[in-house]
Protein backbone atom coordinates (compact mmCIF):
# COMPACT_ATOMS: atom_id res chain seq x y z
CA UNK A 1 0.00 0.00 0.00
CA UNK A 2 1.15 3.65 -0.78
CA UNK A 3 1.03 6.28 1.50
CA UNK A 4 -0.50 9.42 0.16
CA UNK A 5 1.16 13.08 1.04
CA UNK A 6 -0.90 15.87 2.28
CA UNK A 7 0.09 19.62 3.09
CA UNK A 8 2.61 19.68 6.05
CA UNK A 9 2.42 15.89 5.63
CA UNK A 10 -0.95 15.96 7.13
CA UNK A 11 -3.23 13.29 4.97
CA UNK A 12 -4.66 10.77 6.81
CA UNK A 13 -4.02 7.76 4.54
CA UNK A 14 -2.23 4.13 3.61
CA UNK A 15 -3.65 4.13 -0.11
CA UNK A 16 -3.23 5.45 -2.69
CA UNK A 17 -5.34 8.21 -4.30
CA UNK A 18 -7.01 5.41 -6.80
CA UNK A 19 -7.29 2.79 -3.67
CA UNK A 20 -8.56 5.86 -1.51
CA UNK A 21 -11.79 6.32 -3.43
CA UNK A 22 -15.00 6.53 -0.85
CA UNK A 23 -17.69 3.77 -1.11
CA UNK A 24 -20.00 6.31 -2.05
CA UNK A 25 -17.46 7.61 -5.09
CA UNK A 26 -16.91 3.97 -6.21
CA UNK A 27 -21.09 3.29 -6.33
CA UNK A 28 -21.45 6.33 -8.26
CA UNK A 29 -23.44 8.39 -5.69
CA UNK A 30 -20.74 11.30 -5.48
CA UNK A 31 -18.56 12.60 -7.91
CA UNK A 32 -15.37 12.54 -5.78
CA UNK A 33 -14.73 11.66 -2.23
CA UNK A 34 -11.90 10.18 -1.01
CA UNK A 35 -11.95 8.02 2.27
CA UNK A 36 -10.55 9.37 5.68
CA UNK A 37 -11.93 7.13 8.11
CA UNK A 38 -9.63 3.61 6.37
CA UNK A 39 -12.83 2.17 5.13
CA UNK A 40 -14.17 1.82 8.52
CA UNK A 41 -17.96 2.62 7.68
CA UNK A 42 -19.58 1.95 10.79
CA UNK A 43 -18.13 4.86 12.27
CA UNK A 44 -17.78 7.41 9.06
CA UNK A 45 -19.37 10.72 9.54
CA UNK A 46 -19.33 11.45 6.37
CA UNK A 47 -21.36 7.82 5.58
CA UNK A 48 -23.49 8.60 8.40
CA UNK A 49 -24.39 12.20 7.31
CA UNK A 50 -25.15 10.83 3.70
CA UNK A 51 -27.33 7.94 4.60
CA UNK A 52 -29.46 10.27 7.47
CA UNK A 53 -29.64 13.11 3.88
CA UNK A 54 -30.91 10.16 2.27
CA UNK A 55 -33.09 9.49 4.86
CA UNK A 56 -35.17 12.57 4.92
CA UNK A 57 -35.43 13.28 0.83
CA UNK A 58 -35.20 9.92 -0.39
CA UNK A 59 -36.23 11.23 -3.70
CA UNK A 60 -33.38 13.12 -4.15
CA UNK A 61 -30.49 11.37 -2.56
CA UNK A 62 -29.79 7.05 -2.53
CA UNK A 63 -27.48 5.30 -0.53
CA UNK A 64 -24.03 3.64 -2.03
CA UNK A 65 -25.83 0.17 -0.54
CA UNK A 66 -29.10 0.94 -2.10
CA UNK A 67 -27.74 1.14 -5.50
CA UNK A 68 -25.77 -1.65 -5.42
CA UNK A 69 -28.71 -4.04 -3.92
CA UNK A 70 -30.57 -2.84 -7.35
CA UNK A 71 -27.57 -4.58 -9.22
CA UNK A 72 -27.37 -8.10 -10.44
CA UNK A 73 -25.57 -10.45 -7.97
CA UNK A 74 -22.20 -10.86 -9.76
CA UNK A 75 -21.96 -6.49 -9.47
CA UNK A 76 -22.52 -6.76 -5.92
CA UNK A 77 -19.78 -6.64 -4.29
CA UNK A 78 -19.39 -6.70 -0.79
CA UNK A 79 -17.66 -3.56 0.35
CA UNK A 80 -14.17 -5.25 1.32
CA UNK A 81 -14.32 -6.01 -2.56
CA UNK A 82 -14.92 -2.56 -3.47
CA UNK A 83 -12.31 -0.85 -1.29
CA UNK A 84 -9.67 -3.64 -2.22
CA UNK A 85 -9.05 -5.51 1.13
CA UNK A 86 -10.24 -9.00 -0.83
CA UNK A 87 -9.89 -10.10 -4.01
CA UNK A 88 -13.55 -11.96 -4.65
CA UNK A 89 -16.72 -11.67 -3.21
CA UNK A 90 -19.91 -10.74 -3.46
CA UNK A 91 -23.04 -9.67 -0.99
CA UNK A 92 -25.20 -12.07 0.43
CA UNK A 93 -26.50 -10.26 3.12
CA UNK A 94 -28.28 -7.18 1.41
CA UNK A 95 -25.30 -4.96 2.86
CA UNK A 96 -26.15 -5.50 6.28
CA UNK A 97 -22.63 -5.25 7.39
CA UNK A 98 -22.96 -4.82 11.00
CA UNK A 99 -24.85 -8.46 11.06
CA UNK A 100 -22.46 -10.18 8.64
CA UNK A 101 -20.23 -13.04 9.72
CA UNK A 102 -18.11 -12.90 7.08
CA UNK A 103 -17.39 -9.02 8.25
CA UNK A 104 -16.37 -10.13 11.56
CA UNK A 105 -14.60 -13.04 10.56
CA UNK A 106 -12.32 -10.56 8.06
CA UNK A 107 -11.47 -8.56 10.87
CA UNK A 108 -10.68 -11.08 13.14
CA UNK A 109 -8.23 -12.76 10.26
CA UNK A 110 -6.55 -9.18 10.35
CA UNK A 111 -5.99 -8.76 13.72
CA UNK A 112 -4.00 -11.41 14.54
CA UNK A 113 -1.79 -11.09 11.62
CA UNK A 114 1.11 -8.93 10.46
CA UNK A 115 1.14 -6.14 8.56
CA UNK A 116 2.10 -5.85 4.78
CA UNK A 117 5.46 -5.84 3.84
CA UNK A 118 6.20 -1.65 3.70
CA UNK A 119 8.97 0.32 2.49
CA UNK A 120 11.57 1.24 4.75
CA UNK A 121 14.18 4.13 4.62
CA UNK A 122 17.81 4.30 7.09
CA UNK A 123 17.28 7.81 8.80
CA UNK A 124 21.13 8.59 10.14
CA UNK A 125 21.41 4.50 10.29
CA UNK A 126 17.92 3.77 11.87
CA UNK A 127 14.93 2.23 9.98
CA UNK A 128 11.80 4.51 9.79
CA UNK A 129 8.47 2.35 7.70
CA UNK A 130 6.91 4.35 4.94
CA UNK A 131 3.23 5.53 5.88
CA UNK A 132 3.91 4.81 9.41
CA UNK A 133 2.76 7.35 11.96
CA UNK A 134 5.22 7.90 15.19
CA UNK A 135 5.06 9.04 18.67
CA UNK A 136 7.58 11.31 20.25
CA UNK A 137 8.25 8.44 22.85
CA UNK A 138 9.16 6.23 20.04
CA UNK A 139 6.13 4.15 19.53
CA UNK A 140 4.60 3.91 15.98
CA UNK A 141 0.84 3.38 14.95
CA UNK A 142 0.05 1.83 11.24
CA UNK A 143 -3.29 2.46 10.01
CA UNK A 144 -5.28 0.16 8.83
CA UNK A 145 -8.70 -1.48 6.15
CA UNK A 146 -11.52 -1.21 9.15
CA UNK A 147 -10.04 1.52 11.25
CA UNK A 148 -7.99 -0.26 13.60
CA UNK A 149 -4.87 0.83 14.23
CA UNK A 150 -1.49 -1.59 14.61
CA UNK A 151 1.58 -0.46 16.89
CA UNK A 152 4.57 -1.02 18.49
CA UNK A 153 8.33 0.27 19.09
CA UNK A 154 10.21 1.88 16.28
CA UNK A 155 13.63 0.71 15.57
CA UNK A 156 15.71 3.56 17.21
CA UNK A 157 13.95 2.63 20.71
CA UNK A 158 14.55 -1.52 19.43
CA UNK A 159 18.00 -0.88 18.79
CA UNK A 160 18.80 1.30 21.62
CA UNK A 161 17.42 -0.69 24.25
CA UNK A 162 18.87 -4.09 23.09
CA UNK A 163 16.91 -7.40 22.75
CA UNK A 164 14.31 -7.70 25.65
CA UNK A 165 13.87 -10.37 28.13
CA UNK A 166 9.96 -10.00 28.77
CA UNK A 167 7.25 -8.01 26.93
CA UNK A 168 4.66 -6.95 29.43
CA UNK A 169 1.62 -5.98 27.15
CA UNK A 170 -1.68 -5.05 27.93
CA UNK A 171 -4.94 -7.11 28.36
CA UNK A 172 -7.60 -7.39 24.89
CA UNK A 173 -10.27 -5.56 26.27
CA UNK A 174 -8.40 -2.50 27.85
CA UNK A 175 -8.19 0.71 27.19
CA UNK A 176 -4.83 2.81 26.24
CA UNK A 177 -4.38 6.53 26.25
CA UNK A 178 -2.21 8.91 24.38
CA UNK A 179 1.09 9.57 25.47
CA UNK A 180 0.16 7.27 28.68
CA UNK A 181 1.83 4.03 29.28
CA UNK A 182 1.12 1.56 26.90
CA UNK A 183 3.08 -1.46 27.68
CA UNK A 184 6.77 -2.33 29.36
CA UNK A 185 9.57 -3.42 28.11
CA UNK A 186 11.94 -5.56 30.75
CA UNK A 187 15.68 -6.61 30.04
CA UNK A 188 16.93 -8.45 33.00
CA UNK A 189 16.15 -6.23 36.04
CA UNK A 190 15.59 -2.79 34.21
CA UNK A 191 12.59 -1.70 32.89
CA UNK A 192 11.07 0.76 30.83
CA UNK A 193 7.39 1.60 30.68
CA UNK A 194 6.51 2.65 26.12
CA UNK A 195 4.01 5.43 25.69
CA UNK A 196 1.19 4.71 24.02
CA UNK A 197 1.02 6.12 20.25
CA UNK A 198 -3.16 6.30 20.29
CA UNK A 199 -6.16 6.24 22.58
CA UNK A 200 -8.25 3.30 22.19
CA UNK A 201 -9.63 0.01 22.86
CA UNK A 202 -6.71 -2.72 22.98
CA UNK A 203 -8.41 -5.50 20.42
CA UNK A 204 -5.41 -7.88 19.88
CA UNK A 205 -1.77 -8.51 21.10
CA UNK A 206 1.11 -10.07 19.45
CA UNK A 207 1.73 -13.30 21.51
CA UNK A 208 4.28 -14.32 19.46
CA UNK A 209 6.26 -11.70 20.43
CA UNK A 210 5.09 -12.05 23.97
CA UNK A 211 6.92 -15.40 23.60
CA UNK A 212 9.79 -14.54 21.47
CA UNK A 213 10.89 -10.86 22.75
CA UNK A 214 13.45 -10.67 20.39
CA UNK A 215 11.47 -10.43 17.44
CA UNK A 216 9.97 -7.15 18.30
CA UNK A 217 14.06 -5.76 18.43
CA UNK A 218 14.53 -8.00 15.25
CA UNK A 219 11.41 -6.82 13.12
CA UNK A 220 10.01 -3.83 14.80
CA UNK A 221 7.64 -2.86 12.15
CA UNK A 222 5.95 -6.15 10.51
CA UNK A 223 6.61 -9.34 12.53
CA UNK A 224 7.61 -7.50 15.68
CA UNK A 225 4.50 -5.50 16.54
CA UNK A 226 3.22 -5.46 19.42
CA UNK A 227 -0.87 -4.13 20.38
CA UNK A 228 -3.60 -3.60 17.40
CA UNK A 229 -5.96 -0.75 18.78
CA UNK A 230 -9.57 0.47 17.70
CA UNK A 231 -9.67 4.11 18.13
CA UNK A 232 -13.42 4.66 18.63
CA UNK A 233 -13.07 8.07 17.26
CA UNK A 234 -12.20 9.70 13.30
CA UNK A 235 -8.74 8.69 12.44
CA UNK A 236 -7.90 13.00 11.43
CA UNK A 237 -8.54 12.68 15.23
CA UNK A 238 -6.22 10.22 16.19
CA UNK A 239 -3.33 10.86 14.27
CA UNK A 240 -3.13 14.40 14.67
CA UNK A 241 -0.56 14.42 17.08
CA UNK A 242 1.51 11.93 15.63
CA UNK A 243 4.45 12.40 13.29
CA UNK A 244 4.36 11.13 9.51
CA UNK A 245 6.71 11.02 6.77
CA UNK A 246 9.16 13.93 6.44
CA UNK A 247 7.97 15.48 10.04
CA UNK A 248 8.96 12.21 11.06
CA UNK A 249 12.50 12.11 9.40
CA UNK A 250 13.24 15.66 10.75
CA UNK A 251 12.31 14.78 14.31
CA UNK A 252 14.58 11.49 14.32
CA UNK A 253 17.27 13.30 13.23
CA UNK A 254 17.07 15.17 16.25
CA UNK A 255 16.81 12.01 18.49
CA UNK A 256 20.02 10.49 16.91
CA UNK A 257 21.71 14.07 17.36
CA UNK A 258 20.59 13.94 21.53
CA UNK A 259 22.22 10.43 21.62
CA UNK A 260 25.02 11.29 19.81
CA UNK A 261 25.80 14.16 22.83
CA UNK A 262 24.84 11.83 24.92
CA UNK A 263 27.18 9.40 23.84
CA UNK A 264 30.01 12.28 23.58
CA UNK A 265 29.60 13.06 26.96
CA UNK A 266 30.34 9.10 27.86
CA UNK A 267 33.26 8.73 26.05
CA UNK A 268 34.00 11.67 24.01
CA UNK A 269 32.50 10.90 20.80
CA UNK A 270 29.49 9.96 19.28
CA UNK A 271 27.69 6.62 18.82
CA UNK A 272 29.05 6.33 15.23
CA UNK A 273 31.89 8.13 15.17
CA UNK A 274 33.94 5.88 12.58
CA UNK A 275 31.14 5.58 10.07
CA UNK A 276 30.08 2.44 10.47
CA UNK A 277 26.82 1.00 11.25
CA UNK A 278 24.73 1.70 14.62
CA UNK A 279 24.85 -1.45 16.53
CA UNK A 280 21.27 -3.37 17.09
CA UNK A 281 22.30 -3.24 20.94
CA UNK A 282 23.49 0.16 22.28
CA UNK A 283 23.06 0.09 25.79
CA UNK A 284 24.86 -3.71 25.65
CA UNK A 285 28.05 -2.45 23.83
CA UNK A 286 28.07 1.00 25.38
CA UNK A 287 28.34 0.41 28.82
CA UNK A 288 28.89 4.17 30.03
CA UNK A 289 25.65 4.75 29.20
CA UNK A 290 22.73 4.57 32.08
CA UNK A 291 19.58 2.58 31.15
CA UNK A 292 17.17 5.18 33.40
CA UNK A 293 18.86 8.05 31.45
CA UNK A 294 18.19 6.82 28.16
CA UNK A 295 14.57 5.45 29.11
CA UNK A 296 13.52 9.15 30.61
CA UNK A 297 15.69 10.84 27.57
CA UNK A 298 13.72 8.61 24.94
CA UNK A 299 10.84 6.78 25.40
CA UNK A 300 9.41 9.17 28.58
CA UNK A 301 8.63 12.37 26.41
Amino acid sequence: MKTERGDKDRSVSVFSAAENQCIWMKAGVVNFKLCENAYDCMTCPFDKAMSRESAAKPTALVTWREVKRGKPYFQRECRHMLTGRIQIKFCGQNYECRTCEYDQLLDEEDLSAPPPATGVRKVEGFAVADGYYYHKGHSWARIEHGGFLRVGLDDFASRLLGGPTEICLPPIGSRLVQGEKGWTIHRGEMSADVLSPVSGMVLATNQNAVRTPGVANKDPYNQGWLVVVHPRTVMKKVVKDLLFERSAVSWLKGEVKKLEDISTAAYGHPVAATGGEIVDDIFGNLHNLKWEELVHQFLLT
